[in-house]
């Protein structure tokens, strides 16, 4: 008789995993304006659903858990606040003293929410329904709720659709004067919370925008200037965040100057980000567009002396302070002051002003797992280097660049190196550098972030070869002399509400790097549309800022799975030698069948009938 046998698995098997698949995409595209309440109780119950029934705190008090939660969610009874109590002291003793992590995380689950929305639970005991915040954070359309700039992605995909590609970047200008740059480099965290996520991947939303910029005319009429108000704003800093600002408030009919402290305006967008990824004659296009809307723009010019700020407070009626993080942070070893430790911000501020170092021959160490470690190492390749290594304290996984960026750098021929902290650089008698000495790590439990915290091996220190040492590891911002004129600041950035106004400081407002410290492009832009209504408002108009943009009608097809189509790039070996740009735009037949893949969530579903389109803001 046989004794044992080749596993297989049954129809069920194959069907339930499928349908776990299924559940990963539902969660992951989950917009904001759920329920956690009712969330927590389906988790509750799913992790109920996998217990196998050995112990009791698992098998009877996740059943308990579940059972106080429906209580709390139903409208039918009425339970006293002390649930709460009870729920937590439950949750509590299973998560002591579960025999295995089934029961354990379930319970931790329900701790963690019991703390992170308890004004949640108190609104459904209390008045039967959601909190008012679930409520007003309801997104009929996902896409557009996960841009922080809140554009209209369905609308604009549709308009590519349909061949109407300068509408689509008038529509896309509505909330954002930056949709070459983000067509380019945007981070799309719209397609995060796709709804096409449930049924195969996330539509490419900003390679449809790519599509749009790369076919509509040279110059995109930009939207009429309204009628004049007399009133005059100051914009201190020339990157997205301040170039936003002024589009819109120029737009209102507002006199805008914005004062740049460099020869050229962007900020880190050209002296941040090389010109492989943001070709500049793309980034000036947008530049272009925002001067045409009758902003002023004065560069070369240093907000940094008490006479300067005092002249813009006294011939401005508002200010807008939006300076980057173009300041580096120290390693904090010995040797990071050697001849050859170069700053990645310096480096990458250099190349904006055409300023290209000569790395030919030279082999370049770069600390840092962010993208701009990935940006100047990629660089260093470009400029000569035979060899160039990323030295990180962390694993790959762990790494803040995004995905395509470690791969994109790995391909153009970079060493990663994982689980390595640098602990010295090695100076010769001249003082340059020799070398670099790294600690294995190892990793262990996570931090508040959720990465696991890497902590030192029981190994020796390794030396890394190199000549050039590129300093990747965070920017900060100067910000020291606002602080001196009475700006608030805390923890090396400018106290601004969400709103942007500063605190207690009348007229000023703030927004980007400075209040929230190196963040995104799409954020700061967004920053600075805040700022754009909230100053409009301050003195005293209501300006709208809309565009007179027909959005088609949607065809009706089926939702049936379909690939993802991805922009292709050009070969790794031929594109790590120059500066040209590395992806490759779609073709129109790829557009029309990535433009298909859109739900239009925003005629759709939730859409057809709450907030499926904001026509103005």
């Amino acid at each position: 008789m046989d004794r044992l046998f080749m596993k297989s698995k049954d129809m069920a098997e194959v069907t339930v995993e499928g349908l776990y698949r299924d559940l990963e995409r539902r969660v992951i595209s989950s917009p904001v304006g759920q329920c956690p309440v009712d969330m927590a109780a389906a988790f509750l119950r799913m992790c109920h659903a996998q217990s196998c029934g050995k112990c009791i705190p698992c098998r009877v008090g996740l059943g308990q858990l579940q059972i106080m939660i429906e209580d709390v969610l139903s409208i039918d009874k009425t339970v006293d606040i002390s649930i709460l109590d009870d729920l937590e002291n439950t949750a509590e003793a299973i998560r002591i003293s579960s025999d295995c992590a089934i029961g354990s995380e379930a319970a931790k689950m329900i701790l963690r929410g019991l703390k992170g929305f308890r004004n949640d639970y108190e609104s459904h005991i209390l008045n039967h329904s959601c909190d008012d915040t679930v409520i007003s954070k309801r997104q009929s359309v996902p896409c557009r709720g996960g841009c922080p700039a809140g554009v209209d992605v369905p609308g604009y995909v549709s308009l590519v659709r349909a061949g109407r590609y300068d509408d689509a970047v008038k529509l896309i200008r509505k909330d954002n004067p930056f949709p070459t740059v983000c067509a380019l480099i945007c981070e799309h965290p719209c397609e995060a919370k796709c709804r096409r996520n449930i049924i195969d991947s996330p539509v490419n939303i900003r390679a449809i925008k790519r599509f749009a910029v790369d076919n509509c005319s040279e110059t995109v009429e930009t939207p009429k200037k309204m009628d004049k108000t007399g009133k005059r704003i100051a914009v201190i800093g020339g990157g997205p965040s301040g170039l936003s600002a002024a589009y819109f408030l120029s737009i209102m009919g507002h006199d805008v100057t914005v004062f740049e402290k460099r020869t050229q305006l962007g900020g880190m967008l050209r002296y941040g980000i090389p010109s492989y990824r943001l070709p500049r004659e793309r980034l000036q296009w947008d530049i272009d567009a925002i001067a045409a809307a009758g902003v002023e723009f004065k560069t070369d010019y240093d907000v940094k002396s008490e006479e300067a700020i005092n002249e813009i407070k006294n011939n401005f009626d508002a200010m807008y302070i939006s300076i980057g993080s173009h300041n580096h942070k120290n390693l904090g070893i010995p040797g990071e002051f050697a001849k050859g430790v170069i700053p990645a911000v310096e480096m990458l501020r250099g190349i904006g002003d055409d300023a290209m170092p000569d790395f030919h021959g030279k082999s370049v160490a770069v600390i840092g797992g962010g993208n701009v470690a990935m940006d100047v190492a990629r660089t260093a390749k470009r400029l000569g280097a035979t060899e160039v290594s990323i030295v990180y304290r962390r694993r790959r996984d762990d790494m803040t660049a995004l995905p395509d960026e470690i791969g994109g750098a790995i391909a153009e021929g970079c060493t990663l190196l994982q689980l390595k902290a640098p602990s010295e650089i090695i100076v010769d008698k001249s003082g340059n550098v020799k070398g670099l000495y790294v600690q294995p790590q190892i990793a262990s439990e996570a931090d508040k972030s959720g990465r696991p915290k890497p902590i030192d091996a029981d190994q020796p220190r390794e030396k890394i070869h190199c000549d050039i040492v590129i300093s990747a590891i965070g920017q900060a911002t100067d910000i020291e002399f606002f602080e001196k004129y009475g700006i608030p600041v805390y923890r090396g950035t400018i106290k601004a509400e969400n709103t942007s106004v500063v605190d207690k400081v009348q007229g000023i407002y703030a927004g980007g790097d400075c209040v929230t410290g190196p963040s995104t492009v799409i954020n700061a832009i967004a920053a600075g549309k805040v700022a754009a209504a909230n100053i409009d408002s301050y003195l005293g108009y209501n300006h709208e800022i809309a565009v007179d943009v027909e959005i088609p009608v949607p065809e009706l097809e089926d939702k049936n799975p379909r690939g993802r189509i991805e922009l292709n790039e050009r070969y790794a070996a031929e594109r790590g030698g120059d500066f040209e740009a590395v992806e490759l735009p779609m073709t129109r037949e790829e557009s029309l069948a990535e433009c298909s893949r859109c739900l239009r969530c925003d005629a759709c579903g939730f859409g057809s009938f709450r907030g499926g389109r904001i026509e103005k803001w």
